[in-house]
């Protein structure tokens, strides 16, 4: 078996003679880009179809391709339940019932709360197994996972019919006495079949012995100095009973569905897809999680999340607010998992905000070498990502001091482009300053260091802001400073015009918000320079390096 993962298809090989070359095709195509769906479902597809349908007789050539494509494109699309049955249903030809059932068991484990795979996977076991408890089992390990899905009506349709099947009445009426308790789209059916049941079926079918201990109590205390009823009065009674506490448990029922209705009307699409929701429905599952959230049922909220997190996997925003919510309930090692699935599977490295959240999880729990691995695992995928590599070098300056997230920011300013290490020298000088308290060491670092960062526009604000932030009580010398910095980025500096205006205002502004009597006299003749009909074209080149965003904060 090969190893999966990103990059796992790139190590399939078919050696067949069939459609040889179509197979090859399809497999560079989807190498080329994992991310396009389409591309896997025509490679896995052919593969089923390769030999007119692969099965136990067909070469080990297809078999191979067959299970090493599914593998990877279930290892990448784990929530298409669709496919885990088409897979296992395919193994079943195979290898017979025993693969199959391993390739159940890694859907049910990848896709826990889908009501159709469950119902899938139990209905084979009921149709390979002759062993009734370990149906049973599988059966309530099913509706611990799925039994309190809106939409359960498969699963438990499945579970009622074995017991029938088997010839249980008990269980298969206790069953519809569990289920007309669940909020779901059809729970009113269970009800409706559970009350033609209490009128014909014995009364140790309908209840457990809990339940009916209670009942006895109850109808003792009614018929409390009262002479004792004959045997049919007493049944009838106690139907009475049973049949008023089912109708109360309906009514609280009814009440839950009809609260959960509108957001249950409004979710579209109740299966993963790797297509975008529209906002309205992404508005939807937010609305619907604060309501649950309200509720303050554990396991109610914990199913709703899971559910979500089908439909909205792709969307960190909601990955993020599970492990919240599932850290707020004081469950850290379930938040870890939450991060875990979201990072290795389901969130495009493009999207960081979940994996940086998880390393500062890690962290906050005592793994700091966890969260190091993080940061560099991610590094690995999104080489020179500002926020990834300010974030790891802040891991370092808070457990290994100021000094060794410098070393650690060097060792990466040696290999970056000029864009991205004017940041990480702004970043050093930051640590320097702001941490460490060293303004001398800091503006040695702009000072040693600005040659080589001529066309950074990062680097040349950061020194900018750097110099106007020092406290002195003489003006004039921090003026000349500033000042300074400024001489030096218009008369060495390689920017585009934009940038080069944009670092000429940011001294400007400070001339007027903060200079001396002839800062008038110097602003206007900038203004005129950079503002004027034909300002100059002095210090402008090409543009290297990030532009800031509209908004977007300074770190000083």
């Amino acid at each position: 078996m090969i190893a999966l993962g990103r990059g796992a298809i790139a190590q399939v090989h078919y050696t067949g003679d069939e459609a040889a070359g179509e197979i090859r095709k399809l497999l560079d195509a989807v190498v080329e880009n994992e991310d396009d769906f389409e591309r896997w479902e025509v490679l896995v597809n052919r593969a089923a179809d390769l030999e007119g349908g692969v099965n136990r007789n067909s070469s080990p050539s297809a078999i191979e391709l067959v299970r090493n494509v599914y593998d990877c494109f279930l290892a990448k699309f784990p929530l298409f339940f669709g496919y885990w049955k088409k897979y296992a249903d395919l193994e079943f030809a195979i290898g017979g019932t025993e693969t199959a059932e391993m390739v159940y068991e890694r859907g049910v484990s990848s896709i826990t709360n889908s009501p159709d795979l469950w119902a899938n996977y139990c209905a084979f076991k009921m149709d390979t197994s002759h062993n009734n408890d370990i149906i049973r089992e599988l059966f309530e390990r099913g509706a611990y996972f799925v039994g309190l899905d809106f939409q359960n009506k498969p699963f438990w349709d499945k579970y009622i019919e074995f017991e029938e099947r088997v010839q249980e009445p008990a269980n298969a009426a206790r069953l519809l006495n569990r289920v007309l308790r669940i909020p779901s789209a059809t729970f009113s059916l269970s009800y409706e079949k559970y009350v033609t049941l209490v009128n014909v079926r014995p009364i140790e079918e309908l209840v457990d012995a809990e339940t009916l201990e209670v009942l006895q109590k109850q109808i003792a205390i009614e018929n409390q100095g009262l002479p004792e009823k004959p045997p049919l009065e007493a049944d009838r009674q106690m139907r009475q009973h049973i049949h008023q506490s089912t109708y109360e448990a309906y009514m609280r029922t009814q009440a839950d569905v009809q609260a959960r209705w509108t957001f249950e009307n409004d979710i579209k699409r109740a299966y993963f897809h790797v297509n975008e929701l529209d906002d309205a429905e992404l508005d939807n599952w937010r609305k619907y999680l604060d309501y649950e959230e309200k509720q303050g049922d554990f396991d109610r909220t914990r199913f709703l999340y899971e559910r979500c997190l089908v439909t909205c996997a792709l969307y960190d925003e909601f990955w993020l607010r599970y492990a919240r919510w599932m850290f707020s309930q004081g469950r850290d090692e379930d938040a870890r998992i939450i991060y875990m699935r979201a990072s290795c599977i389901f969130v495009s490295i493009s999207s960081p905000a979940i994996r940086l959240n998880w390393a500062r999880f890690e962290e906050k729990l005592g793994r700091t070498s966890v969260a190091r691995d993080i940061y560099i695992a991610m590094l690995e995928q999104a080489p020179w990502h500002q926020e990834i590599l300010l974030a790891l070098a802040n891991v370092e300056r808070r457990h290994e001091g100021n000094d060794a997230a410098v070393r650690l920011l060097e060792e990466y300013i040696g290999q970056a482009d000029h864009g991205i290490g004017g940041t990480l020298v702004a970043e050093q000088v930051r640590i320097l300053w702001q941490c460490k308290g060293s303004v001398d060491e800091a503006r040695k670092i702009f000072s040693e260091k600005h040659t080589k960062f001529l066309d950074s526009r990062d680097f040349w604000f950061k020194y900018l802001e750097f110099e106007v932030a020092q406290p002195t009580t003489d003006q004039e010398d921090v003026h000349q400073r500033v000042k300074a910095v400024y001489d030096l980025l218009r008369t060495k500096g390689r920017f585009a015009p934009d940038v080069s205006k944009e670092l000429s205002q940011y001294y400007m502004d400070y001339l007027l918000n903060r200079g001396g009597k002839d800062a008038a006299e110097e602003y206007m003749k900038l203004d005129r320079d950079i503002n004027g009909a034909n300002p100059s074209n002095e210090a402008v080149s090409v543009s290297v390096g990030p532009s800031k965003k509209a908004g977007q904060r300074t770190r000083y």
